[in-house]
């Protein structure tokens, strides 16, 4: 990888496009920093301990959520809004017609990924506002009361414009990326909002050490052992794949014959990457996000509060429900992306077959079985990485006791979800693969070997 990026860096053309991707980075870490106005944050938003969604928000958005910044919505309201306009597509056939149109199809369906988006952003904006006055984080005035009457609603119709605007920009820029830089603007920026948390991560280690306790000595470097194993397993998992063998055959046209190759049918192990943990991610969290239209004292020792409690990342229960809606998710998922049908009329429409499996149906059923065991597998390696933090902190929690009677250091909290880190591991994959292709199409023999 370290030498892909340098020989890219020798080529003219591809540096330019690593400068312009590195200078809207530069833009969306500055405005991961910039408040939005009438907010009162001396120094960071309490999001509690534990993988919750706040925490999930945190390490999306580089922090932003965290310190009420213009960015603190980050992408987050268009990776949603891709993933309804992917199920909408299976639902609704003037979506699916789009879809099949070429580029101007999938151009008007960017488009309206981009007013979904925006009403996403819109809404999420709403449900931050109504976090931030139900724990006292917004400006008040003189006389120590919050605003009231017009100057309230002029007060939240500021800050969810300005966070909806923040979303608006952060998504333009990610698609000057895709245009003018490397890879896909969206991920890029994706992954710089997490590779930021690193500093924040590090700090978190140390003060785990500075406590002095015997536990922590032992846990810290586990974790970073852990962690480096982490990233190998993805990127094992990220590079799994099952080939078919293909078998086409002979025919003569004129005084040539063409066919007879055998070649291969890759299906990777992880197709479905990791959508099914952000499904399953935006399902659990719409509880967390409910509850932060509420006031705490309106539900509590009632029904509701059980109700909350289960879908705390700090139970069991939603470990269970989370593993569950992966596996969910990645059927549902490999059933949209993979057609066994169409993909053995392909095969026979181009004389190939699979060698001994007849075409047609056979092929098509025994395509399906082979799919079939490859989500399982696949599931089952992702629930792993998806699950790990979850419980590690769970066992934590249980295992190491409070140094104080306040409970103030009860236990080790991984904030780096497998989330994070398999997008991070997927996306550096990805841009690398674009600049060994971005150099290969140049002719430059020998480059990478």
């Amino acid at each position: 990888m370290i030498k892909t990026l340098v020989n890219a860096w020798k080529v003219p053309e591809i540096r330019k496009k690593i400068l312009f991707t590195a200078f809207i980075i530069l833009i969306f870490r500055i405005g991961s920093v910039i408040p939005v106005p009438f907010l009162d944050i001396v120094d960071e938003i309490d999001i509690g301990k534990g993988n919750t969604i706040l925490t999930y928000l945190s390490l999306m958005t580089g922090s932003a959520f965290t310190y009420g910044t213009i960015f603190a919505m980050s992408i987050t309201p268009y990776i949603n809004s891709s993933i309804i306009m992917q199920l909408l597509a299976v639902a609704i056939p003037a979506l699916e017609r789009l879809q099949k149109e070429g580029e101007e199809g999938r151009k008007k369906i960017a488009s309206i990924t981009r007013y979904v988006t925006v009403l996403l952003a819109i809404l999420q904006s709403l449900a931050y506002y109504f976090f931030l006055r139900t724990n006292n984080y917004l400006m008040v005035g003189a006389d120590g009361a919050a605003f009231t009457g017009f100057a309230a609603v002029f007060q939240a119709f500021v800050i969810v414009a300005v966070l909806t605007a923040g979303t608006a920009i952060i998504m333009w820029l990610g698609e000057q990326i895709t245009i003018d830089g490397i890879g896909n603007g969206i991920s890029i920026i994706l992954f710089a909002g997490i590779v930021s948390r690193f500093p924040t991560l590090i700090k978190q280690l140390f003060q785990y050490l500075s406590t002095g306790r015997l536990v922590y000595r032992i846990l810290v470097p586990t974790v970073m052992v852990l962690f480096v194993l982490m990233v190998a397993y993805i990127v094992f998992m990220d590079n799994s794949e099952r080939r078919l063998p293909i078998q086409y055959a002979k025919r003569v046209v004129g005084r040539k014959m063409y066919g007879g190759q055998s070649t291969h049918m890759p299906i990777k192990v992880n197709m479905s990457g990791v959508l099914p943990i952000i499904f399953a991610s935006s399902i659990l969290s719409l509880p967390a996000t409910v509850q932060m239209f509420i006031s705490a004292d309106k539900y509590e020792g009632t029904f509701w509060e059980s109700f909350f409690d289960a879908f705390q990342s700090d139970s069991w229960w939603y470990a269970g429900m989370y593993f569950i809606l992966i596996i969910f998710f990645a059927y549902f998922y490999s059933t949209i992306q993979y057609n066994p049908i169409e993909m053995a009329n392909n095969l026979r429409k181009n004389n190939g077959a699979i060698p001994g499996i007849r075409p047609g149906k056979p092929t098509s059923e025994y395509i399906f079985r082979v799919i079939s065991r490859l989500v399982l597998i696949g599931v089952l390696m992702l629930a792993v990485v998806a699950l790990f933090p979850l419980i590690w902190s769970l066992i934590c929690d249980a295992a190491i006791p409070p140094l104080t009677e306040d409970g103030t250091d009860g236990g080790m909290s991984i904030t780096l979800g497998g989330t994070s880190v398999i997008i991070m591991c997927g996306v550096a994959l990805e841009t690398v693969r674009q600049l060994e292709s971005q150099m290969m199409m140049r002719h430059y023999k020998g480059f990478l070997d």
